[in-house]
This record gives C-alpha cells, structure tokens and sequence, in this order.
C-alpha cells in the first residue's frame, strides 16, 4: 500500500518498512528512498498530514548531509543537578559512557545560577542507553540525579530514544553517514575529574 502511494509522488529508489522481530508486525514507520531529492521534497509536502485508515501520517524529508545529521536523538535531560555541578563536572561524568555530539548544557537563571538540570548530547544510543543505564539514580556531588531520554521539541510528550530515532540512526551507521561532533575546549580536558557517582542511599 505504502509502495503504491508513494510511487505516485515520483519513482522509488528503495522502501524499508520495520518489522517487530518477534512478532514480524509493521512497527507503525519505514523508510522511501525517491531517486531524487525534488521527489522526496514533494512527497514530504503533499503526504504530510494526509490521513490513512483514520490516522494521520507524519511525512519528513530525512536529509543525508552529515551537517543535518547532529540530532541523532541520543539526549538526556539530567534533573537534580547539585548547584555545584557545571558543564565540565557533567562532560567528565557522562563522557566516559561515549563520545558526545556537543557540550553538555545546563539550564541557568539569568543571574548564571543553575536552575538544577540540563542536557547531554550522545552520538549514539548505545551510549546514552549505557549513561542511563549507570547514571540514573547515582550521586553527583550531593545530590541522587535523576537520567531520563528528554522530551522532544515539538511539545506533543514523546521523548527522544524511540524505535524511529534509533532506526534512522542505524541507517545512518550502515551508510557510513557519521555526525559532526562539536570539539571539545582544551580546559575540559586538563582539568581533574570530579567525584564519581555512588550508589543510591550513600552519603554525600
């Protein structure tokens, strides 16, 4: 059905549609590959919203260029920060699970006061699933964070880490499309590490 449809938008190049591996269920997503970008472009605008069976599709463009590919999904929203922990306490604690796509980011009041969160940018998902994995319910400084995949954009309450994210992510890998990674200041790396995280109930 899909293949049909799409093909109306242009000639097809490759369609993936997901199965669930257990059950070989439609995961609900897949992937068309038009033979050329003005194709894809048309598709994404003439199909988006366009309604199936009673629900709504959702039709993106998803854009091969190594520039567009910085949002891989791999983020972390960190809540219960210690006022004491800063983008450099974070980047030591959360580097050491991979390589991050850009600085970590803690949300501040105006003053510069830490507003007691903030965010991690993982280049892949093996690596913020092993942060979470670790971190989540761990102290840092005196203070058990709590390490949880953040909320998307859009405002609709989807957090990033779902089964969509992490299959353009492996589509990517399998075409070698590899995320520009912000480079890292020469003071974040000759600074000392901070205290490690310990288990939950430890004292501070």
């Amino acid at each position: 059905m899909v293949y049909e449809i799409m093909l109306q938008m242009g000639p097809i190049h490759n369609i993936h549609m997901p199965r669930d591996r257990v059950t070989q269920t439609h995961q609900g997503f897949g992937f068309v590959e038009f033979r050329t970008p003005g194709d894809a472009e048309y598709a994404a605008n003439v199909m988006n919203g366009v309604k199936l069976y009673g629900k709504s599709l959702r039709v993106n463009k998803a854009s091969a260029d190594k520039q567009k590919q910085a949002e891989v999904g791999a983020e972390l929203f960190v809540g219960n920060l210690d006022p004491m922990v800063d983008e450099k306490i974070l980047y030591d604690t959360f580097s050491r699970f991979g390589p991050l796509l850009t600085l970590p980011k803690v949300a501040r009041e105006d003053s510069g006061n830490s507003k007691g969160f903030g965010f991690i940018s993982f280049a892949d998902f093996e690596s913020s699933d092993a942060a979470v994995e670790n971190l989540h319910g761990q102290y840092l400084l005196s203070k058990e964070v709590s390490v949880q995949y953040a909320f998307k954009k859009d405002g609709k309450g989807e957090r990033h880490g779902d089964a969509a994210e992490r299959e353009l992510a492996a589509q990517a890998k399998k075409r070698n499309i590899v995320p520009e990674m912000q480079p890292v200041p020469a003071a974040f790396l000759n600074q000392p590490q901070p205290p490690p995280a310990v288990a939950p109930g430890a004292p501070p």
